[in-house]
C-alpha cells in the first residue's frame, strides 16, 4: 500500500471521522438485516423517544429542525409501525410522537449491535487501549463543549431528517 500524504498518524479529526464513519456503516448495515425500512436519520428521531413520547414541537426544537422535517419523518416511520402519533391530553393541538413495541425492538437492536462493535473493538485493540481510546473520544468531545447536547441528546441530524 502506498503511503498517502493526507493519512497522518497524528490526524485526530480525520481518524475519528473515518472510524465513525466505518461504525455507522456497519451498525446501519446489521440493524437493516432485521429493519430493513431503518435509515441512518431515523436515529435520530428514536433517540429522542427513548424516554417516551414527546410533543412534535419539542423534538424538532432539539433536533434543530423544522416540526414539517419531524412529522414527516415520523409519518414514514408510523407507516412502518415504529412510531405512533397522538394526541397531547392537555392540548389536542399538540401531537406527541412514540415509540411502539417495533420501534422499541429497533431501538434495542441497535443498543445490541453498538455492544457488539464496542466488544469486536476490544478484542481487536486489547480491553484497555478500547477503554482508553473511548475515554480520550469522551474527552475530546468535553474539551469542545459538546456533552451537554449528548447528554440532552440534543446532536442535530448531519443529514436531513426527511
Amino acid at each position: 500500500m502506498v503511503a498517502q500524504p493526507w493519512l497522518q498518524d497524528n490526524d485526530l479529526v480525520l481518524w475519528t471521522l473515518l472510524l465513525a464513519e466505518d461504525l455507522n456503516a456497519a451498525a446501519l448495515a446489521r440493524l437493516q438485516e432485521a429493519h430493513p425500512e431503518i435509515r441512518y436519520a431515523h436515529g435520530f428521531l428514536f433517540q429522542q423517544l427513548v424516554d417516551g413520547p414527546r410533543p412534535v414541537g419539542e423534538v424538532a426544537e432539539n433536533l434543530g429542525v423544522t416540526s414539517q422535517a419531524v412529522s414527516k419523518t415520523a409519518g414514514q416511520l408510523e407507516k412502518l409501525g415504529y412510531v405512533a402519533r397522538t394526541r397531547d391530553p392537555r392540548d389536542g393541538r399538540v401531537h406527541r410522537i412514540g415509540l411502539t413495541d417495533r420501534g422499541q425492538a429497533a431501538l434495542d437492536a441497535g443498543r445490541e449491535i453498538r455492544e457488539q462493535l464496542n466488544r469486536e473493538l476490544e478484542q481487536a485493540l486489547g480491553e484497555e487501549r478500547a477503554h482508553t481510546a473511548a475515554r480520550a473520544l469522551r474527552a475530546a468531545l468535553a474539551a469542545r463543549g459538546a456533552m451537554a447536547a449528548i447528554e440532552e441528546r440534543r446532536v442535530p441530524p448531519a443529514q436531513p431528517l426527511a
